[in-house]
C-alpha cells in the first residue's frame, strides 16, 4: 500500500503526517507536490493541516485551484481514499468534495489544545479500528474549525450517518461546553457519500505515539491501511 502526502506552500503538518504513516504504520509513503498532476499510482491520499497558500482569501480558497487537487478529485471520483486534516479539511470543502464550510472559531481565537471526540460511525475505512461510541483524545490546532452547513445537509449527514466523530466530554457526552470551537452539533469530522473521502479538523498525526502523551490517533491510520488490505 503506498500513501501521498501532498505538499503545499504553507502546510506545516505534511511532514509530520509522513512521519507517522512511514514509521509508526510502518506503509511506503511518498511526498506528492501541489504542482503535479502525478498521484504516482497511491492508493490513498492525505491532505495535511497548515496554512495553503497563507490562507489568503479564505482557508483552502486557493490551494482547491492546485493541479494536484484536480488529479485527487478525479481519484476520489473513483472511489480512492482521500483524508483531509484540519486545513485538509477546509481544503476539501472548498474543492466541493465535502459539503459545508469551516468558519471562524466561536470567540474568534486559535485553539490549540487536546479534546476528546466520540467516534459515531466505527463502519468507516477511517474508523474500523475503533468501536462505536469510544472516545479517543486527539489534539486540535486551528482557527476555523467552526464547521457550519444548512439545515437540509445536516439533515442528510445525521440521517447517512456521515458524521464519524464528534467532539464530547472524556465520558462520552455531547454537550456545548466539550464543542472548543462551536462547530455545528459538535461535528469534528465527516465523510463524502461514498464513505471514501474524509474531513477532520482534529490532527491524529500529532497522537499517534505513546511519546507523544496519546497513541489514539494512530487508529485513523490503521482503519485505512486495514481498509485497502481487505480491498
Amino acid at each position: 500500500m503506498k500513501f501521498g502526502v501532498i505538499i503545499f506552500p504553507g502546510s506545516n503538518c505534511d511532514h509530520d503526517a509522513y512521519w507517522t504513516l512511514q514509521q509508526v504504520a510502518k506503509q511506503e509513503t511518498i511526498f506528492l507536490w501541489h504542482e503535479s498532476h502525478d498521484l504516482e499510482n497511491c492508493d490513498a491520499i492525505l491532505v495535511p493541516g497548515g496554512f495553503a497558500y497563507g490562507d489568503y482569501l479564505r482557508t483552502g480558497a486557493i490551494a482547491k485551484f492546485s493541479p494536484v487537487m484536480e488529479s485527487v478529485r478525479r481519484f476520489a471520483a473513483g472511489g480512492g481514499l482521500v483524508l483531509g486534516i484540519c486545513n485538509g479539511f477546509q481544503i476539501l470543502c472548498e474543492l466541493g468534495l465535502l459539503p459545508g464550510a469551516l468558519m471562524r472559531n466561536v470567540g474568534l481565537k486559535y485553539v490549540c489544545k487536546a479534546v476528546q471526540v466520540r467516534v459515531e460511525n466505527a463502519d468507516t475505512p477511517f474508523t474500523n479500528a475503533c468501536t462505536h461510541g469510544e472516545v479517543l483524545t486527539i489534539p486540535i490546532g486551528h482557527m476555523e474549525g467552526n464547521y457550519f452547513c444548512d439545515s437540509s445537509t445536516l439533515a442528510e449527514l445525521q440521517q447517512a450517518n456521515r458524521i464519524l466523530l464528534r467532539y464530547s466530554t472524556p465520558e462520552g457526552g455531547i454537550v456545548t461546553s466539550a464543542n472548543p470551537n462551536g462547530s455545528l452539533d459538535n461535528i469534528a469530522a465527516i465523510c463524502s457519500p461514498g464513505v471514501n473521502v474524509v474531513g477532520m479538523m482534529p490532527h491524529p498525526e500529532r497522537s499517534a505515539e505513546p511519546e507523544l502523551g496519546c497513541a489514539d490517533g494512530l487508529k485513523i491510520f490503521q482503519s485505512m491501511v486495514g481498509a485497502m488490505a481487505n480491498r
